[in-house]
């Protein structure tokens, strides 16, 4: 890929010629409403990390155009940012921290950047630059807000490869950051910093999630895996109490299941049997924030795709069920966030009420039962909510088909204190120091003396 001059004049073309247009048709996102890449639609909002400023694509008399939401005033209000033609439906939108909003077009078969900010009556457009393709079947997309506000990235999808793009917030425009060979999608940051990026890798055949580390030339760690055979893939993740939110089909093959984790615990990820809604898609989309160690706690939003329409499901890892709650009329269906109190906002956008939020209030957490310590080491499940295990026959910790074996095993830690302090980074299970505990359960942790962000 190269990067390339940006025409502000150019005309538009409509998506690219393998009939994805613009590169957005996987629908993955972060949880902050950018929708997954598991068969569920895009979301209709995208909201910046700290919930202050949304945007998205909203049309008026058959035309498309991007709209930016300001979530944290007294009341939302919506500024519409509209140039001098209409957008595709297919362009991309992404709030910024200080309230100008990132739009990814396709031009003359180029994928350009630009930040739009209103001026008074009109709308003001920056040019950072574009990302030409020289391979047409390639996709470009996204990734979900970067924690800090200040940058955008984009994921470029290749036959073979897929490279990490800085769009926005860098020194000379557009720049490719990593590398990675084999087809990724999704994208999930891990840390607060924008350093540590989840991606779900497909390689043979298979998909594992796998740790980018974007400030050491796109260094690739192994994150989950549950069994050789099996797919899985990282949707959420809390930064706070460390909650990772997962889908896997190792518990039933060939079907993908959502489970739970958290990140620097032993425990395994776990698949829990309220999870699964008879004839509709589960998707979750939010985790309540500032739950710190105690992830159990933390309220997941989850969107239900039924026969009959679409609505919102409320669940917490401590709790065997899952809460469905009607959806504002008009939901930007899929977009929401948590407050740390445990106030759901949903947004809305209605012929009465062009830019609303609905604060919906989930039932409490369940008081736990008598007798039982909390946390999540003490959780007990009946037999049918017990944690999933791979069949006797799955390979043994340390085999070929084991996390992280495909390639050579990372270094131990040098003994000697490095003059500058490290991110923690997940690692992979054989190289976690669980002793004992090891067995044929995947497991999340943090490599010894690192900071651990998670509740054991």
């Amino acid at each position: 890929m190269t990067v390339c001059a940006v025409e502000p004049s150019a005309g538009f073309e409509n998506g690219d010629e393998n009939g994805d247009a613009y590169g957005v048709g996987d629908g993955r996102g972060d949880g902050r409403g950018n929708g997954h890449g598991d068969g569920s639609a895009p979301a209709g909002c995208t909201f910046t990390a700290d919930g202050a400023y949304g945007a998205r694509l909203a049309s008026a008399g058959g035309s498309w155009f991007p709209e930016r939401w300001t979530l944290d005033g007294p009341e939302p209000y919506a500024v519409p940012l509209p140039r001098n033609q209409p957008e595709e439906p297919g362009t991309e939108v992404q709030p910024m921290a200080d309230g100008r909003v990132l739009i990814h077009r396709v031009v003359a078969g180029r994928h350009t950047f630009s930040l739009l900010y209103p001026t008074g009556p009109g709308t003001g457009e920056l040019p950072l630059g574009a990302v030409g393709c020289p391979d047409r079947t390639a996709r470009l997309r996204l990734l979900p807000p970067a924690p800090d506000g200040e940058r955008a990235y984009a994921l470029a999808v290749g036959p073979r490869t897929t490279s990490v793009w800085l769009v926005a917030g860098g020194a000379f425009g557009p720049e490719r950051l990593a590398e990675l060979p084999g087809r990724c999608s999704g994208g999930v940051w891990l840390d607060r910093s924008g350093r540590l990026l989840a991606l779900d890798r497909e390689t043979d055949g298979r998909t594992k999630a796998v740790v980018v580390d974007l400030e050491c030339g796109g260094e690739v760690s192994p994150l989950l895996q549950i069994a050789a055979d099996s797919d899985d893939r990282v949707l959420l993740a809390d930064h706070d109490s460390g909650l990772l939110i997962v889908r896997s089909d190792a518990p039933s093959p060939g079907q993908g299941r959502l489970g739970w984790g958290v990140l620097g615990s032993t425990l395994p990820v776990r698949f829990p049997k309220c999870l699964r809604v008879r004839d509709c898609s589960v998707t979750p989309f939010a985790i309540q924030p500032g739950q710190v160690l105690t992830p159990e706690s933390c309220a997941v939003a989850l969107r239900v795709d039924g026969p009959t329409g679409s609505w919102v499901g409320v669940w917490r890892p401590a709790e065997r069920r899952v809460h469905h709650l009607r959806a504002p009329e008009g939901w930007l269906t899929g977009a929401g966030l948590w407050t740390p109190e445990g106030v759901l906002r949903l947004p809305y956008a209605t012929e009465a009420v062009p830019c609303g939020v609905a604060q919906v209030s989930p039932p409490p957490a369940a008081e736990p039962e008598p007798g039982a310590a909390p946390g999540p080491r003490s959780e007990q499940e009946p037999q049918r909510e017990r944690p999933w295990q791979p069949q006797p026959d799955a390979p043994p910790p340390g085999h070929p088909g084991r996390l992280g074996a495909p390639g050579e095993p990372r270094p131990p830690a040098p003994a000697a204190q490095p003059p500058t302090p490290s991110a923690a980074r997940p690692v992979p299970l054989q190289e976690a120091p669980l002793g004992r505990l090891v067995t044929n359960q995947c497991r999340l942790a943090w490599p010894p003396g690192s900071e651990v962000r998670g509740a054991g």
